[in-house]
């Protein structure tokens, strides 16, 4: 017997390692693996206009959930994961295509910050919303900037089993010199899971202004089901070195998918209460710059500074802000206000402002 395992004992774990070593190879092949910093995709026909020194700018941040629409609970939108939708029909998409499409039109912004834009993902049938969207705007915004930050051939999640291509998507009317994808700090887990996870980004991009300091605009979408780690917190610290190392005028958008305040935390019903904590991690980036919807207009209570409305219908209505702008000291920022559609279009709301650059 001492003989026989002597034999195949070494066999067996060089089979073994072979077979770890093609699992691994195989995870690396299907995911993505993007630079900490690395040039993201530009668009912008060099005919465009810049902007100017003293000139309005005119920006919508909105989280437009790929194009979903209303009448879903997706599996991730209860905290069990156990929401029985798992995509949305080709009707609800066209329909909020052009939902989000006319929204846009109406608002009429120079810059739009767009999150969960999907290219290329099975359950929005290998579209391109990013080309729909421009298509549907008729040539209004001849610049666009786009980085993925949830990319695989395929995710064996039993809910999704298949390609996903999740992106950041800016649009301007104006010239465009550059766009960068940041690398935020990824979420815990085992390697297989984090591999397979969301690669969360801030997409940085640069706006040449005639007379004056390049304005630069960043976009992100944080995590989400975070608990248990130090990865909103790393986030915030990551978000707030970049911005503290751009020279102003600087703005940034997104979904933050954080609370505001500790009063924003107490007004959550206790189930929604385990999705954040008490005190809040956004609290290095509200202490030091200006933002909307502000800490103060959040303990306001009141509804006009909601930004989303869970799909979960246990919830049932619009009850927490978790998407804002931050701005760069002096640089002014009027007109600002939350687009509640209703019905609503998205399970976020749209944010506008106005800038005005030095």
């Amino acid at each position: 017997m001492n003989r026989i395992l002597t034999r195949w004992l070494p066999r067996l774990l060089a089979g073994l390692i072979v077979l770890v070593a093609v699992l691994a190879g195989a995870v690396y092949a299907l995911t993505d693996h993007p630079k900490p910093e690395q040039a993201a995709d530009l668009t912008c026909p060099a005919t465009t206009p810049t902007l100017k020194a003293g000139q309005a700018v005119r920006v919508m941040n909105w989280n437009v959930q790929y194009l979903a629409g209303r009448g879903y609970v997706f599996f991730y939108d209860t905290l069990a994961g156990d929401g029985p939708d798992t995509r949305p029909s080709p009707q609800s998409i066209a329909r909020t295509l052009d939902e989000v499409t006319q929204a846009i039109r109406q608002e009429n912004p120079d810059l739009v910050l767009l999150q969960e834009v999907d290219r290329d993902s099975r359950r929005t049938d290998y579209a391109d919303q990013l080309a729909l969207i421009q298509a549907k705007l008729d040539g209004a915004y001849p610049c666009s900037a786009a980085t993925y930050y949830h990319r695989a051939t395929f995710v064996p999640h039993p809910k999704i089993m298949g390609r996903v291509g999740l992106s950041l998507v800016t649009l301007s009317r104006y010239r465009m010199d550059s766009a960068t994808r940041y690398q935020l700090p990824r979420i815990c887990g085992d390697p297989v899971t984090v591999a397979f996870n969301f690669k969360r980004a801030v997409l940085g991009v640069t706006l040449p202004v005639q007379g004056g300091q390049p304005l630069s605009a960043f976009n992100t979408h944080m995590d989400a089901f975070a608990q248990g780690c130090d990865t909103m917190r790393n986030q915030v610290a990551f978000i707030g070195d970049l911005l503290g190392r751009t020279s102003a005028p600087w703005v940034i958008g997104g979904d933050f998918n954080l609370l505001g305040t500790r009063a924003a935390y107490d007004r959550l019903r206790d189930r929604e209460k385990a999705y954040f904590n008490p005190d809040t991690e956004l609290a290095p980036l509200t202490a030091r710059y200006a933002s909307f919807p502000s800490p103060a207009q959040i303990d306001s209570g009141s509804p006009a500074f909601i930004t989303h409305f869970p799909n979960d219908p246990a919830v049932g209505k619009p009850d927490r802000t978790i998407d804002y702008y931050f701005y760069s000291a002096g640089l002014k920022h009027t007109d600002e206000r939350v687009r509640q559609d209703d019905p609503k279009i998205s399970d976020h709301y749209a944010l506008l402002t106005t800038l005005t650059l030095p």
